[in-house]
């Protein structure tokens, strides 16, 4: 059966994140049919991973077996099938991958991926020889320290880079990684044929041969132009060397391109469509973006930390590069970008103030909240149980006034502390404000006003703290039904190549009519509100500006 003919396409989106895969199946009008998972360490137990992951045996290093996330693959199919899946309905398959995790195959590989035995599994075939390397560096490891010293120092310091590549060093970042292993196992970097990152490891797969990398996850490595997307021989000669550039191989490419058809095995094994085509997987962040939000939009993850997306408006002028921000390539909008800002502060953080000024409770709480004026009455403080990241290294409590007649009148003034009651209040504010005086920053002066708000987490659910939102970013405010966003976003990303072939020259946008997947807006922002919220983004940042000065200093 073609693709054309099937009656009713429907389109796969997996998410390999770091403690499980997921599937998510949607059919045309991005409804979801079907849901299934496979979590590392509960139902593949014998690998022995904590949450997915191994630890050690260097300090700081973070990898998960490249065999296990296989395996993954081959017991989620056998699933969707004990599930009734209808596999020749499926026309097109994309996803996510959790950002930054790198995969190396062997010598082997290509000639393994393009000659799979349908008799028998992935796993079987391709563990450990398509390798050579049998754990991949994650996101979590953090042991390439030396490796970003000498990336910054060769491109001329960490703004530098960041007006390169989108971001300064970390440690994370799969430059680094590929650094350090080319330095401590050159053998290994020597019989390593190809590098995939997670999201082109999965399409790899699927196609039989070795995917490109798709370029939004490829702006997370450190390795590319932020503004071309293109690889970058500075940033590649340093990291890797002049073999670097045919061990990633072609220039990374956009979300929604056809990179072909499935391979037989699939086919031949489990029925799949002979004409389901294959579309790059993304990074797990961007795919978040693209379900939930459109160019002119953002998406605030109010968790255990802090994350906060924001798909930039179409523009003339680039956005500004911070070391403290990432920039990244937008996965579907050519020369558009993703700016990402991470704090560690979110959850906790309120969480110590409740406990300690609303008696644990978050009805007292919010009643605390709203009895406090906009802006606190001329108070601002700033809270960091634990070492900040924006602004990096800050820690403490600190408590400022300010006039509040007249904001700009008079700088700031340190302070002891700020009445009992205003806390709940104030640290709503100042971490909102944190986030609204970098898009500030960021942003270029003819920028258009940002659209919509997208918040999801734990706090999303808080009325009063999706109206203090909408106030400070003076934009309306959605929450979305979707719970695996990711999933999601890569299974628009496969509906995108599939809708793609019939309409080349439309965009994302048009396919998803501008909005996001299943949202409801549950807050407008109050002008008078917002005006002073405007007026108190300087304030706030000659407070964090005096926090960080005091930080340097003592």
């Amino acid at each position: 059966m073609s693709s054309q003919a099937t009656a009713s396409p429907l389109f796969l989106g997996l998410d390999l994140s770091t403690q499980q895969l997921k599937a998510v199946l949607i059919k045309e009008d991005a409804t979801i049919v079907h849901e299934t998972s496979v979590h590392f360490s509960n139902d593949l137990s014998h690998y022995n991973t904590t949450s997915g992951t191994y630890h050690g045996p260097g300090e700081g290093e973070v990898t998960s077996p490249v065999a296990m996330w296989l395996e993954a693959i081959d017991l989620l199919f056998e699933r969707m099938r004990k599930e009734d899946v209808s596999f020749s309905d499926i026309v097109a398959i994309s996803g996510a991958g959790q950002q930054h995790g790198s995969v190396y195959w062997s010598t082997k590989a290509e000639s393994l991926l393009s000659n799979l035995d349908p008799t028998k599994s992935l796993t079987e075939q391709l563990s450990p020889d398509a390798f050579s390397l049998d754990k991949s560096p994650i996101w979590q490891d953090h042991s390439t320290e030396e490796d970003c010293i000498r990336l910054e120092k060769e491109i001329g310091g960490p703004q530098a880079l960041a007006d390169l590549s989108g971001s300064r060093a970390y440690e994370r970042f799969t430059g680094s990684q590929i650094s350090k292993i080319r330095r401590l196992k050159p053998e290994i970097y020597e019989a390593t044929s190809k590098i995939s990152l997670v999201s082109s490891f999965i399409p790899s797969v699927f196609l039989g041969a070795f995917a490109p990398i798709e370029v939004s996850d490829a702006s997370g490595m450190n390795l590319t132009n932020i503004l071309t997307g293109k690889w970058d021989d500075r940033l590649l000669d340093i990291c890797g060397g002049p073999e670097l550039r045919s061990k990633l191989g072609p220039e990374p490419v956009l979300g929604g391109v056809n990179l072909g058809k499935v391979s037989s095995w699939w086919v031949k094994r489990w029925g799949l469509n002979p004409e389901c085509i294959v579309a790059p997987f993304t990074g797990d962040n961007p795919a978040t973006v693209i379900s939930l939000s459109s160019p002119g939009d953002a998406v605030l993850s109010l968790g255990t930390s802090t994350t906060f997306l924001l798909s930039v408006p179409p523009s003339d002028i680039a956005p500004k590069r911070f070391t403290t921000s990432h920039l990244l390539a937008h996965p579907t909008s050519p020369n558009g970008q993703i700016v990402m800002l991470c704090y560690k502060n979110g959850a906790l953080a309120r969480e110590n103030v409740r406990n300690k000024y609303a008696d644990k409770h978050w009805t007292k709480f919010n009643e605390l909240v709203q009895a406090t004026p906009a802006g606190c009455a001329g108070y601002l403080a700033l809270y960091f149980p634990l070492p900040e990241i924006i602004p990096p290294g800050v820690q403490g409590e600190h408590c400022f006034s300010y006039n509040v007649a007249d904001p700009a009148k008079e700088a700031p003034k340190p302070i002891d502390d700020v009445p009992p009651n205003v806390h709940c209040r104030a640290i709503l504010e100042s971490q909102f404000l944190s986030i609204r005086s970098r898009i500030a920053a960021i942003l270029p002066p003819n920028a258009p006003h940002l659209r919509r708000l997208v918040i999801s987490g734990g706090s999303s659910a808080n009325p009063v703290i999706r109206q203090i939102a909408a106030d400070i970013f003076d934009m309306n405010v959605y929450v979305s039904t979707t719970k695996e966003a990711a999933g999601m976003g890569g299974a628009l990303l496969a509906k995108y190549a599939w809708w793609k072939i019939r309409n080349p020259e439309g965009t994302f946008e048009d396919m998803t009519g501008g909005e996001g997947v299943g949202e409801s807006r549950v807050a407008e922002p109050k002008k008078e509100q917002s005006q002073i919220y405007d007026a108190l983004v300087p304030i706030y940042t000659a407070c964090e500006e005096a926090v960080v000065a005091a930080s340097a200093s003592g």
